[in-house]
Order: structure tokens, then C-alpha cells, then sequence
């Protein structure tokens, strides 16, 4: 016989209570705790099973970068490395709407092997219906109603198919727990299923999951360890470009971006992404600055915009897009202190033109730049490209891949790039765009402005 109980589990790290809390003492989350029902069984005397495991040397084991499964979406298949890995788990995340279930199936319907779409949300002609404006059309796509992970692995068992798409994870159910789906234990356990088959079946699993609020994968954090790949799928609503984002990948680089603009009939791929989100700009506006952000292995070229006004309030407003507002922070008080820049009676407004986040530091000093030059309306030359990290004591700090962000900025037609002079030591590049090194933050301005 077996017997319950029930236990309280965090929804947002998967710390377990055996009561109810405000507040979660791992990861300090309030009214994150969910309430789950926990079957115990006894534990049977029986005999230890002789089975092995199989040993294998590491040096018969065939493997090769050629096992990869293609798409057919260049994007798609370098965030993930080269290709879906076969026999791997693949947790795609976005915001409703955003174009998960688009883009699983245009993947999907490019693989020349059986590919099997399982679907809790849609039925079987809502998704004919997608495959039509999709303009899907191929044989070896099948398709599954299924909720229940049982019938689910009978069927892959049946087709034998090498993808595998599950939509949607938090749709799916065992029969085993007692459990609504959704919970945190139904996810958690099928995921842990479906791992193993996939292992066992050497197929690969695309799981596409929703996205909380806060912007996280719903779910414990347990579920981001267990599944091999992590990507999150991001855009603006009043955007038509959708950005692809690795954030986890253990068989490829992490921080990864592909970019795709949404399109009556899909999902297109935007190869050119600098080009794309500099069309916009304002060529003659200050506050405008241009820098070169590195995602992954690609150089990306976009506008840093800034906006800052007199406070009328007692205290000044600090508001940010696709930046981090505690990073602007810190760079407001260098500026103050370093530059003698009032800005603690100014509204600072940052916004990364084109609705793409930034999280690494080389665009620090450009971010600089266009507050500053908003504060004193003045225009910075549009065909200057600023890179840099700015220290506490308004030092300018090198930054990697600074080659490829040079070789990108001359692809475009810039004619000035500014870097950190510890940057020159040892570049050797042949190119016709102006080079020039900066050590500190009140050289640049002094020289950008004149």
C-alpha cells in the first residue's frame, strides 16, 4: 500500500517545506510556494537484480559534430551549436504569442527524418491550419493530441521519430502522481521520463514551456537543470523582431542569439541584425551613440539612445529598456563624479534602440556618451562607433573580440572607432576606419564633443 502527504514546493528554485511560507528562505521569493501531493510507497524487499550496466571505453564510443541534426534554419542551428544533438533535451521558453510553437514547427518540418509534433493545446486542424499559413508540407510529420505521457511514449515507441516536439510541457501529466498538470511535480517527473526515453531512444526533445510574469520559466529551477539546452525566445509586442537566446547549452556557447523577424507566414531570419537596427536612427539628435556588442560569437552594432531632463519632483526618474538599471546607476554616479556631470536633478531615460537586451559591460562607455551628450545637446558624429567598460574611478577598461567588433563597423560604412587603449596592444588589423584609444572618461568626452 501506498500513502500521501502533501509538502510545499517553491516555484521559482524548487526549495520543499512541510508547511506553507510567505517567503522562500533559499531564494527570498514571496507567495511562491505551491501545494503538492506526494505519493509514498513502501519499499519492497525484494532481491537485487543481476543486470550491468554497460561500460563503454571512451575511445570506442563514436561520436562527431556530423550526428547533428540540421534544420534548415541557420539561426536556429547556431544558437544551438550546429544542430540539434541527438538523444538531448531542448527547453524552449517564451512569452505567449511570442512564436514558440512557430518556430518549433518550422524546425521541425525541415528534418528529413520522422518528426513528431505532440500537442495538450491544439487540436489536430488547429495545427493543419498553422502548417498551411506556415506553408508546411511534408511526409514525415506526424502529429499527437495526447496529454497523457504514457500514451505519449507508447506512441514515440511506435513512430520512432528522431525530434520529438512537446507542446506543452506544463500540459502533460503522468498517471503515476495524483497531481493536476502543471504542477511542479507533473513537470518535473515528465521531463525526467522523457529524459530517459530520449537517452534510451537516441531522439531528441524540444519542450516548449511558458513563462511566468516575471519573465521565468514556470516551473522549479530543477527543471532548467535537468534538460540539456535552455533557450528563451524574446520580443516586444509592438516589435515585429524576435530574438532567440541561449542560456544554457551543454553542447554549445552559451549567451547565444538568433534574431528572426515575424512574418504573416512565419518566421523569417534576419541576416543582417547591425544593418537592421540602425536603419531607424537619427542621424543629426543628441543623445545618439553607436556601439558594438558581441553575443555569443556575433558582433552586433546598435544605437544606444538617451533622453534626460530636468526633475520637477523631488525624486529624478531612472528608467531603462533592455539595460540594467543598477548598471546605470553605478555609470550615473562615475559621471557625476568623474565627468562633473550634474545628473542627480535629471530624469536619465536609457532605451536600446530595436528592443534587444544588453547585458555585457563593453557598451558601458557608449551609454555614457549619449547621457552625456543628451545633458549637454550636443551631436555626436554618426559615423563613430564608442566601445568600452567604464571603471568606478571613469578608467576605460578593454573588452574582448575587439577585431570582429572593428571588422563590423567597417563593414557598415563607419569611418571613426573608439576602443580602450589597452585594446591596441598587440591588434593587428588591416583596415581603413580610423582607430583611436582612450584611457579615461573625460578624454573621450573632451575629444568627441569638440
Amino acid at each position: 500500500m501506498s500513502k500521501s502527504r502533501l509538502k510545499y514546493i517553491c516555484t521559482s528554485c524548487g526549495y520543499e517545506s512541510l508547511r506553507w511560507l510567505g517567503k522562500c528562505p533559499e531564494c527570498d521569493s514571496w507567495n511562491s510556494f505551491s501545494e503538492e501531493l506526494v505519493e509514498i510507497s513502501k519499499r519492497k524487499n525484494s532481491p537485487v537484480a543481476n543486470q550491468k550496466s554497460t561500460i563503454y571505453k571512451i575511445n570506442e564510443i563514436s561520436a562527431a559534430e556530423e550526428d547533428r541534426v540540421k534544420t534548415g534554419i541557420k539561426e536556429f542551428d547556431r544558437v544551438l551549436g550546429g544542430g540539434i544533438m541527438p538523444g538531448s533535451i531542448i527547453l524552449l521558453g517564451g512569452d505567449p504569442g511570442i512564436g514558440k510553437s512557430t518556430l518549433a514547427m518550422q524546425a521541425a518540418a525541415n528534418i528529413s527524418s520522422n518528426v513528431l509534433y505532440v500537442t495538450g493545446e491544439e487540436s489536430p486542424k488547429q495545427i493543419k491550419l498553422r502548417a498551411l499559413r506556415l506553408k508546411i508540407k511534408s511526409d514525415n510529420f506526424f502529429i499527437l493530441a495526447e496529454t497523457n505521457l504514457n500514451n505519449i511514449l507508447s506512441s514515440i515507441k511506435e513512430a520512432q521519430p528522431s525530434i520529438v516536439v512537446i507542446d506543452s510541457i506544463q500540459t502533460m501529466h503522468s498517471e503515476q502522481f495524483d497531481n493536476s498538470p502543471g504542477t511542479v511535480t507533473q513537470i518535473r517527473e515528465c521531463t525526467s521520463l522523457l529524459m530517459e526515453e530520449a537517452k534510451k531512444g537516441h531522439f531528441a526533445v524540444i519542450l516548449i514551456g511558458h513563462v511566468t510574469k516575471e519573465g521565468i520559466i514556470a516551473g522549479p529551477k530543477v527543471l532548467e537543470h535537468i534538460v540539456d539546452t535552455v533557450l528563451q525566445f524574446e520580443g516586444e509586442s509592438n516589435h515585429s523582431f524576435r530574438i532567440l537566446r541561449s542560456q544554457k547549452n551543454r553542447f554549445g556557447s552559451t549567451n547565444e542569439i538568433g534574431i528572426f523577424e515575424m512574418h504573416e507566414n512565419g518566421l523569417a531570419e534576419v541576416k543582417n541584425p547591425s544593418e537592421l537596427f540602425l536603419s531607424d536612427r537619427e542621424k543629426n539628435v543628441s543623445g545618439s551613440v553607436i556601439t558594438a556588442s558581441v553575443e555569443g560569437t556575433r558582433p552586433i552594432l546598435l544605437e544606444v539612445q538617451a533622453l534626460v531632463t530636468p526633475s520637477n519632483f523631488g525624486n529624478p526618474q531612472r528608467v531603462t529598456t533592455g539595460f540594467d538599471g543598477r548598471r546605470l546607476s553605478i555609470l550615473l554616479a562615475v559621471l557625476e563624479k568623474r565627468a562633473n556631470l550634474r545628473l542627480s536633478a535629471n530624469n536619465v531615460f536609457l532605451n536600446m534602440a530595436g528592443g534587444v537586451r544588453i547585458f555585457e559591460p563593453a557598451v558601458d562607455l557608449a551609454v555614457c556618451c549619449s547621457i552625456a551628450s543628451s545633458l549637454l545637446d550636443k551631436i555626436i558624429d554618426n559615423k563613430s562607433v564608442v566601445i568600452g567598460e567604464v571603471g568606478l574611478g571613469g578608467e576605460i577598461r578593454s573588452v574582448g573580440n575587439i577585431e570582429k567588433r572593428i571588422q563590423e563597423a567597417e563593414k557598415l560604412g563607419f569611418k571613426r572607432i573608439f576602443i580602450p587603449s589597452n585594446n591596441l596592444k598587440g591588434l593587428k588589423l588591416n583596415t581603413e576606419i580610423k582607430i583611436s584609444g582612450v584611457g579615461n572618461l573625460m578624454e573621450l568626452l573632451q575629444v568627441i564633443y569638440k
